[in-house]
């Protein structure tokens, strides 16, 4: 495991999220960092597996972990919980690194509390925006291959414990608000579909979220899809808007407005 400096100041108002990068690769971490680091985000270490990102987590506390699902010794879900489940990594948040875009690893790291999921083969931009969105509390949802990632990997989940499978808390407006949050809208264009105000959309997903005690909207998505809320033929919301056999917005929409 190797410390880095924080690097050139960041802009803006707020200070640049610190970052622990976890990947057995030496070129990928080293990519990443340079990235980062040219971004104005200080990279505060490094871990080439699992054990080693859980003791930098702990040592450096920082605020998001980019981290390998495919590791050795200890693998990046396994990390991901026991992060999750420590005082110091509670406010901490994830963003799984793969190679694959439909990966049963990712869709546990994601029920794990992982809040998105990225493809190796970013783009320097693409990598930048995600840490600053996560750090800002939303979540990082790619919502085409999120959306089948969870399809395909959901109903394998059927007999271990849902993350929170009881709706019946929340009102009608909620559970719609829930239904379109699955097929990967942003605030604007779920207050557009609705015909609210952004704020008041806001308050419906941090009501949500508090209701059913997740973490950020990933585990809201896993959610809908988990209880059938969600997913093909599973109604109105959830049906396709333009093309026949899709559901949700257009795969090369990838990085929703927060």
């Amino acid at each position: 495991m190797t410390a880095e400096g924080a690097g050139p100041p960041a802009t803006g108002d707020a200070a640049a999220p610190r970052v622990v990068i976890a990947d057995d690769q030496t070129l990928v971490r080293s990519g990443f960092r340079m990235i980062l680091r040219a971004a104005g985000v200080p990279v505060v270490a490094e871990a080439a597996d699992g054990g080693e990102a859980v003791a930098a987590v702990l040592k450096h506390r920082p605020e998001v972990v980019l981290m390998d699902i495919r590791m050795p010794e200890m693998d990046g879900l396994e990390a991901t919980r026991r992060i999750l489940a420590a005082p110091a990594g509670r406010d901490c948040r994830i963003i799984i690194l793969t190679t694959f875009d439909l990966d049963q690893y990712v869709y546990a790291a994601l029920t794990a509390g992982a809040s998105g999921f990225l493809l190796k083969d970013v783009t320097p931009e693409q990598l930048v925006a995600a840490v600053q969105l996560v750090r800002s509390g939303d979540a990082l949802l790619a919502p085409s291959i999120t959306r089948r990632l969870v399809e395909r990997f959901a109903p394998r989940a059927a007999d271990r414990p849902a993350v929170h499978a009881d709706l019946s808390e929340l009102t009608p407006r909620e559970l719609e608000v829930l239904r379109l949050l699955a097929r990967g809208l942003s605030n604007a264009e779920l207050a557009a579909e609705l015909t609210l105000s952004e704020a008041t959309v806001k308050t419906h997903v941090g009501r949500i979220l508090t209701k059913l005690q997740l973490r950020d909207r990933v585990q809201a998505v896993v959610l809908a899809y988990e209880t059938g809320l969600a997913g093909p033929g599973a109604g109105r919301a959830a049906a396709t808007p333009a093309t026949p056999g899709a559901v949700g917005p257009p795969a090369d929409r990838q990085w929703p407005v927060p």
